[in-house]
């Protein structure tokens, strides 16, 4: 069996919602007819827009993915940084048809809530109120959140609902309601790489230096933290960043002992055999969970980047499934099927 952690979904759903609004995220007809999805400055077109999850089930059936955890499509997740009025009864829909979404395929999808975050106490609410529901088993946060200690402070009752429920908080390379974005403009040269990797490793770098060298997961024992694409760089800094610490702080731990925090998981989305050797090297495996972003691609990808790693039966096992058993059993019920082929 293999559970995926980071498996993005684009639900029709919304569509309808999207199309009685006059604001972005909303859907617009071109003069020639064309239905396009406005969000986030981008306009696109909505035909292949949405998932067929009939065709989602036979994907993770080929691949022998038991469990997919859902979390929304990045333009989708603009409903979460609209002005609470309009951000609540989106985000309520959502979540509702989530769960019930779970409920129809038992054991075979789990769900990460999506919150009003204009207003975290309303946000607060939203969360408690849906992890009473089926299949929801966390909710993301962007991680702007907690680029630093001082920016997380704010988001700490939505924390602390994990930490009441044992549940998961993703944190996702994403703004806050409010932040500038993107930091680097679509139409800029080479924007893809340097939005999509540059700046997205270097902020998720930050997240983790936040959540692992302050007492932040500290005072939230009980909830359970999942941070994508292994946390940014750090395993491929951390020795730099054990040398300046050598230099300028020698009294203080280095670095590279304080990556390992019990309520902290990283997924291994999008790398490959290096990267996650790496990766195992500085967190362990028992850290890392299995993710595909939710394409075939991506899942293709994973699948031969763990076969071609320089990893035990025990280290893959936990990667493939043991962890998020453990991140997941007491949160919702899981599907038993074959281990993805090697």
């Amino acid at each position: 069996m293999t559970i995926d952690m980071h498996a993005h979904w684009r639900p029709a759903f919304l569509a309808d919602a999207f199309r009685a609004r006059t604001t972005p995220p909303m859907i617009e007809k071109t003069e020639k007819g064309t239905e396009m999805l406005v969000a986030n400055g981008r306009s696109l077109p909505l035909d292949g827009m949405f998932d067929d999850m009939d065709e989602r089930l036979r994907s993770m059936d080929r691949y022998g993915i038991s469990t997919a955890v859902l979390s929304l499509f990045g333009q989708l997740q603009w409903i979460e940084r609209l002005p609470v009025a309009e951000s609540l009864p989106l985000c309520r829909l959502y979540n509702d048809k989530l769960s019930q979404f779970c409920e129809a395929h038992p054991g075979r999808f789990a769900g990460y809530a999506s919150l009003p975050l204009a207003d975290i106490q309303v946000a607060a609410n939203e969360f408690a109120r849906a992890l009473a529901m089926p299949g929801i088993v966390g909710a993301v946060l962007p991680g702007n959140a907690f680029l630093t200690r001082e920016a997380a402070k704010d988001y700490e009752p939505l924390l602390q609902v994990a930490n009441d429920h044992k549940a998961i908080i993703f944190i996702h390379w994403g703004p806050r309601p409010g932040d500038q974005w993107p930091r680097v403009a679509f139409n800029a040269e080479n924007a893809n790489p340097r939005l999509g990797t540059i700046d997205m490793q270097a902020s998720l770098s930050s997240n983790m230096i936040t959540l692992c060298f302050t007492d932040l997961l500290d005072k939230y024992p009980s909830a359970q933290f999942h941070i994508h694409n292994l946390g940014g760089n750090l395993p491929f800094e951390v020795e730099r960043m054990d040398h300046r610490r050598y230099m300028d702080t020698p009294d203080d731990p280095l670095p590279s002992t304080r990556v390992r925090k019990p309520n902290l998981f990283l997924d291994c989305n999008s790398f490959g055999a290096k990267a996650i050797d790496m990766g195992v090297d500085l967190y362990g495996a028992e850290k890392i969970v299995f993710a595909t972003d939710g394409t075939d691609f991506s899942t293709e990808w994973t699948i031969k980047a763990l076969a071609e790693a320089k990893l035990n039966d025990a280290q893959r096992d936990a990667i493939f499934h043991g962890t998020a058993q453990k991140m997941l059993g007491h949160l919702t019920n899981l599907a038993t099927l074959q281990k993805a082929a090697e």
